[in-house]
């Protein structure tokens, strides 16, 4: 009864007609992200943090999550008729779709890829709404040790998991807890890396850093490429799959989603993670292996299902523990900071509306993208074809609006600006940002919890592994970190990543 009071709850927040709005408004703007090569949802979130302050929470949360899942869902509109792929994740998605599209079958591939999407938004919904409370009932016995030694784990995976070489990560997530500590230190009073500066006194802003690094490196980035792709547009005719394509696709979809379900909780993880993965699986399950990479249904009905359950089950850390699992998944929690809500275990009795509401946003949205994105299929493939020169202006003008308007100062306009030559300068040198700022968002917290700990026990840094759950994340991060110094599991983890 418990489940359906919560859901009836939050249905009666986000059937609200403007939250409708906001849901619409966002998996319209996420498709159109997903379907632009070069700009992420991780930029286009950063981009609109500043408008969604006058928001209402519940709005403002419902409007960034649908950018997010719907971004998974535009991408493969492009990766299948132009094999373009505007999102990572949707890369996998390009290899068989594509084909699909050559031979014919472009709407089979669309329409396969649509309700896959569906059936992983609606079970992966389910499953937040499921275990979340599960998570965060367990997460109240966790005191500041816990809370220490999970985000140890997180930092752990998150450099595990993060694309490139493992020194890298670990140097970006390091840079990440040194930027943490900038501005004055709560406890002592004393200023920390200021440099006598009154704008660095209260620390450095996130949307400023998340914008500069995503937003404005991404721009310079595109920009530096001159990148103008031609598209081989391929005709959409019938939008239905077959009977075999339903008979082959159907498993896959399912396979997909239980797999992105599972590794959209992993820090680190996320949607990109789980389409290579699921298109992995399909390869080793499939009777027939050679038809991969030659318009395999599989090959499409499995990464989809699987992107987008990642893209929908990597909010429950973040809700429940205050751990985000990717970068998308720090901005929606700096987002949520921004309201003055604080993430974690109380969330589900301080905050119930607002988490309920945005978890049965998501099954409305699901259903938004379909309605939405099938009968628009040349409208995205048109948008394609806008030059870059065109939409970079609007794109930074809009960027230095945002930021601008968060204290009415041209600092955070120039702190913007210089982490976007940073963010250019890691892209060059194949560093990837989201690792800094997942050290950005849990550095205080690790910083607090730390001290909270050794105050507690007096300065004796054995309360880490007097405590079992404490110790048992310690020997985790542990093994993590003996992990990557195994050459098998280095070079299955550069394959992973391959195709990035």
């Amino acid at each position: 009864m418990d489940f359906i009071n919560n859901l009836a709850l939050g249905f009666s927040h986000s059937l609200a007609l403007h939250n409708i709005l906001y849901c619409f408004i966002g998996a319209l703007l996420g498709t159109a992200i997903g379907v632009l090569p070069g700009l992420g949802p991780l930029a286009t979130i950063a981009m609109l943090l500043p408008l969604t302050f006058s928001l209402d929470p519940i709005s403002a949360l419902i409007m960034l999550a649908g950018i997010y899942y719907g971004a998974q869902y535009g991408g493969s509109t492009t990766a299948i008729l132009v094999n373009l792929p505007g999102e990572n994740s949707s890369v996998v998605t390009a290899i068989d779709g594509y084909q699909m599209a050559r031979q014919g079958r472009g709407g089979a591939a669309l329409a396969t890829a649509a309700l896959a999407s569906v059936l992983a938004g609606v079970i992966a919904t389910f499953f937040i709404a499921g275990f979340s409370p599960i998570l965060a009932k367990a997460a109240l016995s966790f005191k500041s040790p816990e809370y220490f030694s999970l985000m140890i784990v997180g930092l752990f995976a998150a450099v595990i998991l993060a694309n490139g070489s493992i020194i890298k990560a670990i140097g970006m997530v390091v840079i990440g807890l040194i930027l943490g500590t900038v501005g004055t230190d709560l406890n002592s009073g004393a200023n920390r890396f200021t440099f006598g500066t009154l704008n660095l006194m209260s620390g450095l802003e996130f949307v400023a850093i998340s914008m500069g690094l995503f937003a404005f490196a991404e721009i310079m980035s595109n920009v530096a490429q001159k990148a103008s792709a031609k598209t081989d547009l391929h005709k959409v005719s019938r939008l239905w799959p077959s009977k075999q394509d339903f008979r082959y696709g159907t498993p896959a979809a399912v396979r997909g989603t239980l797999l992105g379900s599972v590794l959209g909780i992993l820090p680190g993880g996320g949607a990109a993670l789980a389409s290579f993965s699921a298109y992995s699986l399909e390869k080793k399950v499939a009777r027939d292996p050679s038809q991969f990479g030659k318009g395999a249904i599989q090959g499409v009905a499995g990464p989809e299902a699987a992107n987008n359950a990642a893209a929908q089950t990597s909010f429950i850390p973040m809700l429940t523990l205050a751990i985000p699992s990717n970068g998308v998944m720090a901005l929606m929690m700096g987002a949520m900071m921004v309201h003055n809500i604080v993430p974690g275990p109380m969330i589900l009795t301080q905050n119930a509306p607002m988490f309920w509401a945005l978890v049965t946003s998501m099954l409305i949205g699901n259903v938004i993208l379909v309605l939405l994105n099938l009968p628009l299929v040349g409208l995205w493939v048109k948008l394609i074809s806008v030059p870059y020169t065109v939409l970079y202006p609007a794109i930074l003008m809009f960027c230095l609006i945002g930021l601008y308007g968060i204290e009415n100062s041209s600092f955070n306009v120039y702190v913007a600006a210089v982490f976007g030559l940073v963010g250019f300068m890691l892209h060059r040198l194949k560093c990837e940002p989201a690792p800094l700022l997942l050290g950005f968002i849990l550095g205080p917290l690790l910083e607090e919890n730390l001290r909270r700990s050794l105050l507690l026990s007096k300065g004796d840094f054995t309360i880490f592994v007097d405590r079992p759950i404490s110790l048992a994340l310690l020997l985790l991060a542990a093994v993590l970190l003996l992990s990557t110094m195994m050459p098998s599991f280095r070079k299955k983890r550069e394959e992973a990543f391959a195709e990035d």
